[in-house]
């Protein structure tokens, strides 16, 4: 089976990074990462050896490819598309994640997890430029207009997202309009937006081996 639907607390743990799936239960108390901060299973907790290159790379490109909720043909194809593009190859790739319509609709704070996203997105709560996209995947450009459909505003974790988007924060490429549930694109994302720690030059080594 292609999708991972096993806990996602376990991906945290093994990329020895809290990279929040879970969404307010990442702030919690009962974040597993914050109470078993060690790899999953029974020899998680024994000291890790030396790793080499392609392992460090490895680890790097599985970190940002479960970050997104990405397949691994998924992953490759926004790689190969980032290596066709003018620039730097990595932050082509950065960028290209980033306008998904999924990681948008989660960087608006309409939704708790880049997963959750991803279901609003297929069941139709969101239109872009007042037209209906159910496709996650979709790339949003400078200018475009992400709205919450009327009949999704009393949608409970719709709601229950946008109360804590404050916690969260929005990025300065995006702006949103909270009373009219609307979200605004200024611009594209550029490598200084995104505070996660990331390493995409070992993912471009990965690949061109």
């Amino acid at each position: 089976m292609a999708r991972y639907i096993g806990s996602v607390c376990r991906i945290c743990r093994r990329e020895n990074m809290k990279l929040f799936l879970k969404g307010d239960r990442c702030y919690s108390d009962k974040c597993a990462f914050d109470r078993r901060s060690y790899a999953p299973g029974q020899h998680g907790q024994r000291r890790r050896g030396k790793v080499s290159d392609y392992g460090v790379q490895l680890r790097e490109k599985q970190k940002v490819k479960r970050m997104y909720g990405l397949s691994e043909k998924q992953f490759r194809l926004c790689f190969k598309k980032a290596d066709r593009q003018k620039g730097i190859t990595g932050t082509n790739l950065l960028v290209l994640l980033e306008r998904r319509l999924d990681n948008v609709i989660y960087r608006l704070g309409m939704a708790n997890s880049r997963t959750q996203a991803r279901i609003f997105a297929r069941h139709n709560h969101f239109t872009v430029n007042g037209k209906k996209v159910s496709i996650p995947s979709y790339l949003i450009s400078i200018g475009d207009i992400i709205e919450l459909k009327e009949r999704s505003r009393n949608v409970q974790a719709i709601t229950d997202a946008l109360a804590a988007v404050d916690r969260r924060g929005v990025p300065s490429w995006l702006e949103l309009q909270k009373d009219s549930y609307k979200g605004i694109v200024k611009s594209n994302p550029v490598r200084e937006d995104l505070t996660t720690p990331m390493q995409e030059q070992l993912i471009v080594e990965l690949y061109s081996k």
